[in-house]
């Protein structure tokens, strides 16, 4: 495969602010931005909420709830690397396709440390499926409906795991619901996407479509870039990448093959551009996770004030597609408080944009607004 000349960081940074909306003059939908940039994760539902709004500024709380919950064109299910994330609803049956034997693998590997064969695995979740006939359940009521109609060793296993819903999910049987404050509730998915429709897809098609939409929304990436993002283990990938191989084309970058669709190799090359980009994204923003390595985005110094302990995202200042700073915020009596700590020293210019992003925020929140650096 040929390479092409060197492209440099800031245009590729521009390609991928372009391809997540974080350029956009014109407003675009949840569901457009969800299928854009492969899922809007939703580990937290208010980071959720503000990973679509730094993209659509005119984007309300009510359009968001109307696309999951009334109309259901968003769908909320665990995804890649087992983690909860909003999809367009027309796009769910590729991606269980492409996501689900990684995912069964997983949830197996443990239950069989507990005695537990795929045949009892496949009645558990069949048993699941019916206690949810009657309507949406929450885990605990999910496990009181079970419970009494497993073996031993099955009950053993649910005393030690925190859900006992990963197989049916990541088969695509049920997904989330819109639950309470308290608990998430889950759902059939033919009771909740009754009208949904799908083609029967290969995995392996499956994959090399999800690998297409990937690189897409994230490229130039490596195969290791994808698999890590995916879940899906690299034997696997290469296989795909194998499939794709002439729809590729190879970027060259610091002693590592990155690839992108040949297709786009033209929008890369006009991304280039002097504006400033500054958007505030909010924990677990999904821009943030899509490489393995994240030397395109922060230094190493400030690599654990964003890659926190146990998974856990900072919201970052991202300028040009690079993060220069840390920020938070509290919501209390219609007054939004956020602060900004920067890596470094912002220009006049940075700072005044970053500002304004807050003065945004706070209509989203219908706050008042009070703004500090720290």
């Amino acid at each position: 495969m040929p390479k092409s000349q060197h492209i440099d960081l800031r245009t590729i940074s521009r390609f991928r602010l372009l391809r997540h909306h974080l350029l956009d003059d014109t407003p675009t939908d949840p569901v457009t931005i969800c299928g854009d940039v492969c899922g809007v994760q939703a580990r937290v539902m208010s980071s959720a909420f503000l990973q679509l709004w730094t993209r659509n500024h005119a984007i309300t709380r009510d359009e968001i709830d109307e696309a999951l919950w009334r109309s259901r064109t968003l769908v909320k299910t665990s995804l890649m690397r087992q983690t909860l994330h909003f999809i367009p609803a027309v796009e769910f049956p590729l991606y269980i396709a492409a996501l689900k034997p990684s995912l069964m693998a997983g949830a197996l590997r443990i239950m069989a440390k507990f005695a537990i064969d795929s045949d009892e695995a496949e009645g558990l979740t069949a048993l699941i499926v019916e206690a949810l006939s009657s309507g949406p359940l929450g885990r605990l009521a999910i496990n009181a409906a079970v419970r009494p109609k497993v073996s031993k060793r099955v009950r053993s296993w649910m005393e030690n795991v925190w859900s006992i819903v990963r197989i049916p999910v990541a088969e695509g049987s049920i997904c989330y619901g819109r639950g309470d404050s308290k608990e998430v509730s889950f759902v059939r998915v033919d009771r909740w996407l009754p009208d949904l429709k799908s083609n029967p897809i290969s995995e392996t098609e499956a994959q090399a479509a999800l690998f297409r939409k990937y690189l897409r929304a994230y490229g130039p990436a490596t195969l290791t870039d994808f698999s890590h993002w995916s879940g899906i283990p690299m034997r696997q990938v290469k296989l795909v990448f194998a499939m794709l191989e002439p729809e590729l084309k190879e970027i060259p970058g610091d002693g590592k093959s990155c690839f992108m669709l040949r297709k786009d190799v033209a929008v890369l090359n006009r991304s280039s551009g002097k504006q400033n980009c500054i958007r505030l994204l909010p924990s677990f923003d999904t821009y943030l996770l899509a490489h393995r390595l994240k030397d395109h985005l922060l230094s190493t110094k400030h690599y654990k004030r964003v890659y926190r302990n146990q998974w856990w995202i900072s919201p970052v200042v991202l300028i040009d597609g690079a993060v220069a700073g840390i920020w938070s915020y509290k919501l209390q009596n219609k007054k939004l408080l956020i602060e900004v700590e920067s890596f470094g020293l912002l220009s006049r210019t940075a700072r005044a944009a970053t500002e304004r992003e807050a003065e945004r925020l706070a209509i989203f929140f219908a706050a008042d607004l009070q703004f500090r650096f720290v």
